[in-house]
């Protein structure tokens, strides 16, 4: 593949997120999170001197689509760098392709963990960064019997995987396990709300995601649950899902994650404040979203560093590099290309914003594969607090 080595030419790089299908709320966050970063180091100057182009494509939350547009941004574009994906199925559609063109994919989204590839950098949270406090939070909070309810694919097959063992080290009880279809309807969650009636759990795990969240949280709502006491608990409801439903159905529900749109440091609202005056006030602004935001700004330093997008060289220039993210500071670690980060526990308020009820300002580790797989065990970083 030619390199961008035109000294006027820009920097073109690949973007991959659905702005139709079932999971486009969350990601059309995650797009426009990327385009700001892009526009604030454009409005700088560029990268020595260059601009950033994104080429950007719309894979429909298909993960056929994301593979034919990777191979696309490859072949015909050009691009050699590449910022995008949701789902894991669609991640995993994609990294193949990214392989055997020697690219590399920026991947801003939460995910199961237990992968590694040289060619891609993960800056969203693996499972130490936040279903294991969940999993803590819940145990010591509301109790120990839990029903977990998925969207049928991988992620919520291996973040249940995961939230069981927890549940278990915590003396706990798993009641059932249900699946609906990625696109379900109303009527898919009517034996999810009969399984929570007859079995009446302390808690429910929700591996929901997109537009099926808000009828399952609709659903749960309209059955009279209350989650003062039973809360759906959930890695995949962000503000863009919150967004799509009634404030009274989201309310009370619980969300683990790095970055939430409430958060007070002045480099979060400064990122808040650009992203709503740039997209709209109701535009929510998601851990997905920031994540892609400081992965563009991670890579163009890299890009800056070696004077090129080789992605060798980026990849090589990224290892231990540190960025003042609107979470805390977070690292790229080089033992397996994941991101230090800063786990917190919200919940919902009854105006559909997320409140922090956990927040230690510390900054973990990530351990894709889960080594330290204790509740009362896991690493954090030994940085001074510098955002709570």
């Amino acid at each position: 593949m030619d390199s961008q080595k035109d000294s006027g030419s820009p920097w073109r790089v690949g973007v991959l997120f659905s702005q139709t299908g079932v999971t486009s709320a969350v990601e059309q966050s995650q797009l426009n999170a990327t385009l700001l970063a892009i526009d604030e180091i454009n409005a700088a100057g560029g990268v020595l001197g260059r601009t950033i182009e994104p080429v950007i494509t719309d894979p429909a939350s298909d993960p056929k689509q994301f593979r034919a547009l990777a191979e696309r941004l490859f072949l015909t574009d050009r691009v050699r760098l590449l910022f995008g994906c949701y789902m894991s199925s669609t991640r995993k559609a994609v990294l193949p392709v990214v392989e055997s063109h020697r690219g590399l994919l920026f991947y801003p989204t939460l995910y199961e963990g237990f992968e590694y590839s040289r060619h891609c950098i993960y800056s969203g949270a693996a499972p130490n960064q936040n279903s294991l406090q969940l999993a803590r939070y819940l145990l010591s909070t509301f109790g120990n019997r839990f029903v977990l309810v998925g969207s049928n694919y991988i992620y919520p097959y291996e973040s249940n995987r995961l939230m069981t063992d927890f549940v278990m080290q915590g003396r706990g009880k798993i009641l059932d396990e249900l699946y609906v279809p990625l696109q379900s309807t109303a009527g898919d969650f009517e034996k999810v709300i009969r399984r929570i009636k007859k079995t009446s759990p302390d808690v429910i795990f929700s591996t929901v995601v997109g537009s099926g969240t808000s009828m399952f949280y609709e659903a749960y709502r309209a059955a009279g649950f209350d989650p003062a006491k039973m809360p759906i608990a959930s890695l995949t409801t962000s503000e863009a899902e919150v967004a799509g439903m009634s404030s009274e159905a989201a309310e009370g529900h619980i969300t683990a994650a790095p970055f939430f749109e409430t958060l007070s440091s002045p480099a979060a609202r400064r990122f808040v404040s650009s992203f709503k005056q740039k997209y709209g006030a109701d535009a929510p602004v998601t851990a997905g979203a920031e994540a892609a935001y400081f992965q563009v700004h991670l890579a163009m330093r890299a890009v800056a560093k070696c004077g090129s997008d080789d992605p060798e060289q980026v990849l090589a220039n990224l290892r231990d590099s540190e960025f003042d993210a609107p979470q805390g500071r977070v690292r790229i670690d080089p033992e397996n290309n994941h991101t230090y980060l800063w786990p917190r526990i919200a919940r919902v308020d009854r105006n559909g914003r997320f409140q922090a009820v956990w927040n230690p300002g510390v900054r973990v580790k990530p351990d894709p594969y889960c080594v330290v797989q204790s509740l009362d065990d896991w690493s954090v970083d030994e940085l001074p607090l510098l955002h709570s």
